[in-house]
């Protein structure tokens, strides 16, 4: 039986998605409390009829309309996108109860790659598009035949083998289910875990551990390297600092 094994790196489904829309919403109230705050202290200090308090007036009135308009949809889509991946992320959880390795939110540095799976039929990518339906095939954008082949080409530069790249909806009806366009699968969610457990296997259980470990080594690689690459950051702004020195024999 093959041993079922995570990301090491410790990520969950919409892991990156999730955070993105936290920090987007954390981001929005920031500001409006930031500029509501300093409308009031304007208008406490120099009364209701000045002209910087109506300037700040017309900054708050703007950033509503603003955040209403694009960032507050654009939140909406990022959620519906992390819940898409959630979603998605919780079927593909049960091909790990079959002894598939599922690896979820991976990073090699060109981006995320929603899902990794790994079994007897191969090694799989999966792109989540959260789009409500319906959705013809025919008319999917490129950019996303384009993402699903740079994610396949990237996991088979790490482990040497074909890689059999999926876009998944998790929301849309597909008007051609398991229609392959430029080389990428493309499945309704509903669909997934069928079509999975159809196929026939195509690997060895040595390229089946091989694989494994290879996707394992380059996540974790690549997150040392990150982090790495964020303390160097943080040490360079530190050392940018004024350095301010306290008079001695106080």
């Amino acid at each position: 039986m093959y041993v079922v094994d995570t990301d090491p790196t410790g990520r969950t489904a919409g892991q990156y998605a999730r955070a993105t829309v936290k920090r987007l919403r954390m981001r929005t109230l920031v500001t409006l409390g930031v500029l509501a705050v300093a409308t009031a202290l304007l208008g406490r200090t120099f009364g209701l009829h000045d002209p910087a308090f109506l300037a700040s007036e017309v900054a708050l009135l703007v950033s509503m309309f603003v955040i209403s308009r694009y960032v507050l949809p654009l939140v909406e889509r990022r959620d519906h996108g992390a819940t898409g991946e959630e979603q998605v992320g919780g079927l593909l959880d049960q091909m790990a109860d079959l002894g598939w390795c599922v690896i979820h939110d991976a990073s090699l540095g060109n981006g995320n790659v929603d899902h990794i799976l790994i079994g007897p039929p191969g090694i799989f990518t999966v792109e989540t598009k959260s789009h409500p339906g319906p959705v013809r095939v025919s008319r999917v954008h490129g950019e996303t035949w384009r993402q699903a082949q740079a994610q396949r080409r990237a996991i088979e530069r790490v482990t040497n083998l074909d890689v059999q790249p999926l876009v998944v909806f998790s929301r849309a009806w597909v008007d051609r289910p398991m229609t392959r366009r430029r080389g990428v699968c493309v499945l309704p969610a509903r669909m997934l875990l069928r079509y999975l457990g159809k196929l026939q296997a195509q690997l060895t259980q040595e390229q089946i551990e091989r694989a494994r470990e290879l996707i394992a080594q380059a996540l974790l690689e690549h997150h040392a390297h990150a982090r790495h690459a964020g303390g160097r950051r943080h040490r360079g702004r530190a050392a940018r600092l004024p350095v301010v020195r306290g008079r001695s024999g106080r």
